[in-house]
C-alpha cells in the first residue's frame, strides 16, 4: 500500500497538521475525524485514527484511538507501516502506565523494543537525481544537499516509491533531465530520521539512508511526474523549512 500525498485523506491529516502549527485545536481535530469518517481502507483509518489519539484529553480515549490506529496498521503489516510499530506500542505503553497497569505497560514496551531493528524494506530501491549516470556505478555520499546548499550529507538516500525518487530528481540542482535509477545498498541501512515519525506515523515514504554506497541496477523511465507549479510549490515549502537536517 503506497502513500501518496495527494490521497484525499493525507491532504485532510495535512490541513489538520497546518491547524495545530497555528494553534487551532479544534480546527485541526475536526479534520482528524473528517478524515476519519471519509477514510475507506486501512491505511487511511491507521492514519487518521494516530491524529485523533493525539488530540484526546484523557488517556482512556488516548488508548483507545492508540490501539485502534495499531489494529489497522497490524492488518496492513507491510513496510508502509512497520515503522510506527515501535512509537505507537511506546506511547499504548506510556498510556497504560497513566492508567496504573504495569503488567500491560511492560508487554507494550518491550514490544515497543522489539521492532526497533534495521528496516525489513526488500525494495525494490529507486534514487532520483539529474546526473546521468550508467548501471555498475555507486552513489556515494558527500554530495551536497538539495535543501541546504552548504551541507556535505554523511548519508546517500534512497526510496522504496518510485514516484518519491521522481520527486527528488525533479528537485535536485540543474537543469539537465530527470533520472530515476533502480539501486542497491550495498551495506546496512536506517529509516531516514528526517521524515520518520516528524508527520506522518513511522515511515510511510519508506525513505532510506545508508553511509555506504548505492549500486545502480536498472533505470527507470516512467513515474508519476509533478508539475511546474507542484515543483514551485514544493520549493516554497522547502525554502521556507527552518528545521535542522539531521545529518
Amino acid at each position: 500500500m503506497e502513500f501518496n500525498p495527494a490521497n484525499t485523506i493525507v491532504k485532510l491529516c495535512l490541513q489538520g497538521m497546518a491547524m495545530e502549527e497555528k494553534d487551532k485545536a479544534e480546527e485541526a481535530i475536526k479534520l482528524f475525524l473528517q478524515a476519519w469518517n471519509e477514510a475507506v481502507n486501512d491505511f487511511e483509518k491507521f492514519i487518521s485514527a494516530h491524529y485523533i489519539a493525539r488530540h484526546q484529553k484523557n488517556v482512556p480515549d488516548k488508548l483507545k484511538w492508540l490501539e485502534t490506529a495499531l489494529q489497522f496498521a497490524l492488518k496492513i503489516n507491510d513496510d508502509s507501516v512497520k515503522s510506527a510499530f515501535p512509537s505507537l506500542y511506546l506511547n499504548i505503553a506510556k498510556c497504560y502506565e497513566d492508567l496504573n497497569e504495569p503488567a500491560r505497560a511492560k508487554e507494550n514496551y518491550e514490544l515497543s523494543a522489539s521492532f526497533k531493528e534495521k528496516p525489513s524494506d526488500k525494495g525494490p530501491f529507486y534514487h532520483g537525481t539529474k546526473a546521468d549516470l550508467q548501471v555498475g556505478d555507486l552513489l556515494t555520499p558527500g554530495g551536497s544537499s538539495n535543501y541546504k546548499a552548504e551541507l556535505k550529507m554523511n548519508h546517500i538516500y534512497f526510496t522504496g516509491m518510485v514516484n518519491g525518487a521522481g520527486l527528488a530528481a525533479a528537485l535536485a540542482k540543474g537543469d539537465a533531465p530527470e533520472r530515476v535509477y533502480i539501486v542497491e545498498p550495498t551495506g546496512s541501512f536506517e529509516n531516514d530520521p528526517n521524515v520518520t515519525d516528524k508527520k506522518f506515523p513511522g515511515n510511510p515514504t519508506r525513505s532510506y539512508r545508508s553511509l555506504a554506497p548505492l549500486k545502480i541496477v536498472g533505470v527507470v523511465t516512467e513515474w508519476l511526474r509533478q508539475t511546474p507549479e507542484e515543483i514551485r510549490k514544493w520549493r516554497e515549502r522547502l525554502a521556507n523549512n527552518t528545521g535542522e537536517i539531521i545529518n
